[in-house]
């Protein structure tokens, strides 16, 4: 049995991150290999996934599974990037460091790359990357970015995309999903408040926090703007979930205004009417594959005018927009195996 260790952003009950690793966890089980998960919180990783979990900053832990395991498993995420901050990104770089010098396999599953802006940073991951035994993107700029830098990898779709989604159904719900992020304005916020109360008034908006540490406090801010305009739109702040309930949800609504791209994601997948907040260029990118409106984080476009196409949209072709992507695990299989 073939024993792997997961690395990555995992225990902190986000949505996202905690839907890759559903993904990684059930291949990996498929294979029969033997799953140790690095989680900021192993109670809920081991209780959630069935699999073996130490905790993220437990480094004897750590260097104690990456010495006796096979494989390790970097990703999925923007894990190597220092935007948000260059400890992360040196703590994701030491497991890899760790486990090329223990000479185990390494894969970098479906990554976001960069920016990683200090050169001193670009250095190590330049290094590290050239080591691993197999390196998979999620997008074309990370693709380019490491055939810059000499690094051969492959380009994959998201792995979400192999997720199991059902068919939205006609609910009459109306879903808005929000992240706090430093460029979401009080402008933004209220223009989009003011047509959804325009044009939803009489369903219910139920606001979607993904990451309650970051989002919740937001969602609450956005119902009571509706609030404000509107005192008797029915409103429900929905809390960080479960995977499957959240998909389960999100599958059910009408129509979705989102942010995260995961959240975007599942919705095409169900055939929710969507349109994109565009405050990361994955975002922009996967709305415009997917034909749907974009709103820009300076709020300028024509609300009234988005909410149309919004409405126009085919929900066939959203789906089959979904399932135009497929996931390849070959190379990621002949690593484990």
């Amino acid at each position: 049995m073939t024993k792997v260790a997961v690395s990555g952003y995992y225990g902190f009950n986000n949505f996202g991150d905690e839907a890759i690793l559903s993904v990684i966890v059930n291949k990996l089980k498929f294979l029969n290999a033997d799953v140790t998960v690095f989680s900021s919180n192993p109670k809920f990783t081991k209780k959630n996934y069935g699999v073996k979990s130490v905790k993220s900053f437990d480094f004897i832990k750590v260097i104690f599974t990456l010495i006796t395991t096979d494989v390790l498993v970097s990703g999925g995420g923007s894990l190597l990037q220092d935007v948000t901050s260059s400890k992360s990104l040196l703590y994701y770089c030491f497991i890899i460091f760790c486990a090329l010098v223990f000479r185990k396999k390494v894969i970098i599953f479906a990554q976001g790359i960069g920016p990683v802006n200090s050169k001193f940073n670009q250095f190590i991951v330049k290094k590290l990357l050239k080591r691993c035994t197999y390196v998979s993107v999620r997008d074309e700029n990370s693709l380019n970015l490491l055939k810059k830098w000499n690094v051969n990898a492959e380009l994959v779709c998201d792995p979400i995309y192999s997720v199991s989604v059902p068919k939205a159904g006609e609910s009459n719900i109306v879903g808005v999903q929000l992240r706090d992020y430093k460029t979401l304005s009080y402008t933004l916020l209220t223009k989009l408040a003011e047509q959804i109360v325009i044009e939803f008034s009489d369903r219910k908006i139920e606001i979607f926090s993904f990451q309650n540490r970051i989002d919740l406090d937001l969602c609450k801010k956005f119902e009571g703007i509706l609030k404000t305009l509107n005192p008797d739109i029915e409103t429900e702040v929905v809390p960080a979930k479960p995977l499957r309930e959240t998909i389960e949800r999100l599958s059910n609504l009408e129509y979705l205004i989102a942010m995260r791209f995961h959240a975007i994601l599942v919705g095409l997948m169900a055939g929710v009417k969507t349109c994109a907040i565009n405050y990361d260029i994955k975002v922009e990118k996967i709305a415009n594959d997917a034909k749907i409106p974009i709103i820009s984080m300076n709020a300028e476009e024509d609300f009234s005018k988005i909410f149309e196409e919004l409405e126009k949209l085919n929900k066939d072709d959203l789906i089959k927009f979904a399932q135009s992507k497929h996931f390849d695990w070959t190379n990621f299989e002949k690593v484990i195996n």
